[in-house]
């Protein structure tokens, strides 16, 4: 039996925080407190990086999303300026929330947009829509409601392994969910 036969996956049960830099902590919390309404729980703060021993202040902050799900930050002064991988467009990389409905997608844009921030959408993507702005760190935020049926679901489920098939091969929009692409109130 080799070592590997001998092991199993994880048995993972969610998220524990998901990182990203920011320029200023401070401002970072107060943002994400104002604009989407996070619960500032925990900061820690350290000269030494405890998994490398590297001599580099930082300081770490987590915020309550809810539903048990963590979104922290880390401020580096030490470190070069914050950048941005220049070969991903800037709508690639993104963080999505979620909003319970079409109702409090549009109540949020309205709250967004009250803050003075330039917000795009609703956009339709199927199975739900979303709304898209930027963090003060150059971060894409989106905020998303599902508006799918279960049957849509267990049919965009059942045509995954088809379409990354496909997309393997092709490198191109495979079509086995077009109805995906017909928004009802356009």
């Amino acid at each position: 039996m080799t070592a590997a036969a001998a092991t199993s996956a994880p048995s993972l049960t969610r998220i524990h925080h998901v990182a990203y830099r920011c320029n200023d902590a401070a401002e970072t919390v107060e943002w994400y407190a104002r604009v989407l309404g996070m619960t500032f729980t925990t900061a820690f703060a350290e000269d030494t990086v405890p998994s490398t021993g590297e001599d580099d202040p930082y300081m770490h902050v987590f915020l309550d999303c809810g539903g048990g799900n963590v979104l922290a930050f880390f401020e580096l002064p030490g470190q070069p300026p914050m950048g941005r991988d220049p070969n991903t467009p800037a709508w690639v990389q993104h963080l999505a929330f979620e909003v319970p409905d079409e109702a409090a997608l549009l109540a949020a844009k309205a709250h967004i947009e009250t803050q003075g921030i330039d917000v795009l959408g609703p956009t339709f993507h199927g199975v739900f829509r979303s709304i898209y702005f930027f963090d003060p760190n150059g971060h894409r935020i989106e905020l998303a409601c599902n508006i799918g049926t279960d049957d849509q679901y267990a049919e965009l489920r059942r045509v995954a392994p088809l379409m990354l098939d496909e997309w393997s091969r092709t490198k191109r929009a495979p079509r086995h969910a077009e109805w995906l692409h017909r928004d009802p109130d356009a």
